[in-house]
């Protein structure tokens, strides 16, 4: 009876010494376990002019993405990837890898590139690839749509773009008629423009914006009407047939709107519903001014902008 007790007693005390060991072990490893790598992050990613995440071939593309590295950045990749389930005229991928991010904890990375001349028209993967100098990778997919240039649903283009001073030509045809002009305080601004090829549902913004104010909005979607002064603001609906928007429309007999006019230096801009407190924005200064025209055609998401350098002497 005594020899039992005392085996179940040595029994107890290796079960507690082996369950002790074990737990040793076990704290050794978690100990010398390597910590997690981090990995990086991207955020307010725009596909496409307009970020419309359509591109089309032999025509400018627009990418932006605003990248934490885990540790460091190594590089940043962009992949056009066709689909298994697409069906396409040629095999046909495209890569860019950018290396000039390298070191960097943040970065964005705004860039302009064509789309290849050889490419294939139709629906892609678009993958965005952050490579960090930890070993880790951030992989994110996304769509893009890739057309031929003729076959894009609307494609605005300028066909009018004229800068009036004080009721008088200034910029026409591509062309300043006083290279020496300058607008100066209570001068009269005005301007028509004119797009073809739109149809369906738009909207055209006209704006001017001090070049000190470091803005360059790209569509309508990115416009901070606080950094901006609005000329004019004048939309389409409906329109069944591809044809020509203008802020001054002619109906082949008479022009059915009022030339917009801004006197250079006022309180507020034309903006609409609410107009914009240019004297507390500091909008208006003595420098280089962009008259910007941006179009978004609403109905097919495709975006137009064009824009001309003015002197401002105030």
């Amino acid at each position: 009876m005594i020899k039992s007790e005392k085996m179940k007693t040595t029994k107890l005390i290796l079960t507690y010494l082996f369950a002790a060991i074990a737990f040793t072990s076990c704290s050794n490893d978690d100990n010398d376990a390597e910590p997690e790598k981090a990995i990086p992050t991207i955020d307010k990613i725009e596909l496409g002019l307009g970020n419309n995440e359509t591109g089309t071939i032999g025509e400018d593309f627009h990418f932006n993405a605003e990248v934490t590295a885990g540790d460091k950045i190594e590089n940043v990749q962009v992949k056009i990837a066709q689909r298994a389930t697409e069906t396409y005229s040629k095999v046909w991928s495209h890569e860019i890898t950018w290396t000039q991010y390298a070191d960097a904890k943040n970065a964005t990375v705004h860039k302009h590139f064509d789309i290849p001349e050889d490419a294939a028209e139709g629906k892609y993967d678009f993958i965005i690839i952050v490579n960090d100098k930890n070993g880790t990778k951030l992989e994110i997919k996304k769509n893009l749509t890739i057309y031929k240039p003729e076959n894009l649903p609307v494609k605005p283009v300028a066909s009018v773009l004229t800068v009036f001073l004080n009721d008088n030509f200034l910029y026409r045809k591509g062309k300043f008629s006083d290279p020496e002009a300058k607008f100066k305080n209570n001068d009269i601004f005005s301007s028509q423009v004119t797009l073809q090829g739109v149809k369906g549902d738009g909207i055209m913004y006209l704006l001017l914006i001090n070049k000190n104010a470091k803005h360059s909005p790209e569509s309508v979607d990115q416009i901070d009407f606080k950094k901006v002064i609005v000329y004019d603001v004048f939309e389409h609906k409906n329109k069944t047939e591809t044809g020509e928007f203008s802020n001054i429309p002619w109906n082949g007999t008479e022009f059915t709107r009022d030339t917009p006019t801004l006197k250079i230096g006022v309180a507020k801009d034309n903006h609409v519903p609410v107009q914009q407190d240019l004297i507390a924005n500091k909008s208006w200064a003595t420098g280089n001014y962009t008259f910007l025209v941006l179009y978004k055609n609403t109905t097919y998401n495709i975006n137009f902008s064009q824009s001309v350098e003015l002197p401002f002497a105030l």
